[in-house]
C-alpha cells in the first residue's frame, strides 16, 4: 500500500492505494484492503468517515461488480464518499482481483459533516458531496455511440452537478479523465476543449480496459471550490 500526504486548496490530503490481499472470494478481498487502509488512516489521525473519494479497480467486470457492492455496503453512513471504478487487469502486480484508492480529507476543525447529495432515483454512486468549502463529483459516464457524444453528455451532467452544489467549471481545481485503451487521448482532448465551459488548472488522464457497463469509453471525475 502506498500512502501520499499533499497539501493542497489550503488543505491536507492523504491518498492511500493498494491491491488487496489475495482472498477465497472478491468480497473479502475489499474488507481485507479497507481494514489496512482503515488502520493506516487512524495512524494519521483520520478515519473512513473523512473518506471524501473512492477508486475502484479490478481484474474483470464479475470482480468489479462484486467488489462495487461490497464498497457501497462498506462506505455507509459517515464513510459515505464519491466514486468511480474501473476494470484495468494491467494495474496489478499480485494475484488480487481488486485494488482501491481513497482520498481522505483532513478538514477544519469547525467543519461540520459531509452535505451529501445522491441522484434521484438514488443509484450507487453519490452524485456530489461538500466538504470544508470544497466539492467533490463521483466519476461520470455515458453509453452514448461515441466519444464526441458521451463527453458532451457527461460535460451536461456535471455543468448541472456544480451549478446544484452551489458551484460552476470556473471553481473546478481538477479533472480526471478515464479514458477506454481503444480511444486516442487527442481525441478526447479536442472533444474536451469543445465541450468544456472552462479548462480547470489541472486535468490528468488515465488508461483503463472497461467501466460498469459495456459501450463506455470515458469517465470524468471533477473537483470544485464550492
Amino acid at each position: 500500500m502506498r500512502l501520499t500526504i499533499t497539501r493542497w486548496l489550503g488543505r491536507e490530503f492523504v491518498f492511500l492505494t493498494g491491491e488487496a490481499p489475495r482472498c477465497a472470494t472478491v468480497r473479502d478481498e475489499l474488507q481485507g484492503i479497507v481494514r489496512e487502509m482503515e488502520h493506516e488512516l487512524n495512524r494519521h489521525g483520520l478515519a473512513l468517515g473523512d473518506t471524501v473519494r473512492t477508486r475502484l479497480w479490478a481484474t474483470d467486470r464479475a470482480s468489479r461488480n462484486e467488489a462495487s457492492r461490497e464498497r457501497r455496503r462498506i462506505f455507509d453512513g459517515a464513510a459515505r464518499s464519491v466514486s468511480s471504478s474501473f476494470i484495468a487487469p494491467d494495474v496489478f502486480s499480485s494475484g488480487a482481483r481488486v485494488a482501491l484508492d481513497v482520498v481522505a480529507l483532513r478538514a477544519s476543525p469547525a467543519v461540520g459533516p459531509k452535505d451529501l447529495h445522491e441522484y434521484d432515483p438514488p443509484i450507487v454512486p453519490l452524485r456530489f458531496l461538500r466538504l470544508d468549502s470544497l466539492v467533490f463529483l463521483s466519476g461520470v459516464t455515458s453509453v452514448r455511440a461515441t466519444l464526441s457524444e458521451q463527453v458532451h453528455e457527461i460535460v451536461g451532467h456535471i455543468t448541472e452537478s456544480l451549478r446544484d452544489a452551489g458551484t460552476d467549471w470556473d471553481r473546478v481545481e481538477r479533472m480526471s479523465c478515464f479514458l477506454h485503451r481503444s480511444q486516442a487521448l487527442t481525441a478526447l482532448d479536442g472533444v474536451l476543449r469543445d465541450a468544456v465551459p472552462k479548462a480547470p488548472p489541472l486535468v490528468e488522464y488515465a488508461f483503463v480496459d472497461g467501466y460498469s457497463d459495456e459501450g463506455k469509453l470515458v469517465e470524468i471525475e471533477t473537483t470544485a471550490r464550492g
